[in-house]
């Protein structure tokens, strides 16, 4: 089994609906994303993916998180911007990219400082 990351920063601004704390408040962060594909195979030129291809796909939807209030943006106007949340709404976008049968995305890890992250690992599903 192969395994690529690669990383990526964001900036955004949240807060925390029905939490009890400094995070109610409207704050700010410097995200740090780390995705992590698999794959059993190499394609013919020796790649699980180009690293190219996959900040890529990282960025296009890092850009849209880029310098935002995440509570205005669904699906976040709807639920928690919570770290947890963000990783999952990550992995699911960054999925969604995928074309290869044989690449599957592992993970997102994301961190909110630099002592503080959580990683999601979800179903991935048909790209096709």
């Amino acid at each position: 089994m192969y395994e690529l990351s690669v990383e990526d920063e964001f900036s955004a601004a949240h807060r925390l609906r029905n939490y009890e704390g400094n995070c109610e408040r409207l704050h700010g962060h410097n995200w740090r994303v780390c995705v992590t594909v698999q794959s059993n195979e190499l394609d013919d030129r020796g790649l699980v993916v180009d690293f190219k291809q996959l900040k890529a796909m990282l960025r296009r939807v890092l850009d849209g998180l880029e310098h935002q209030y995440l509570n205005e943006l669904p699906p976040f106007d709807a639920i928690n911007p919570t770290c947890e949340h963000l990783a999952s709404f990550i992995f699911k976008s960054v999925n969604q990219q995928i074309l290869s049968d044989q690449v599957r995305i592992k993970s997102v890890r994301i961190w909110e400082s630099a002592k503080s992250s959580c990683t999601y690992r979800g179903e991935t599903h048909d790209n096709g």
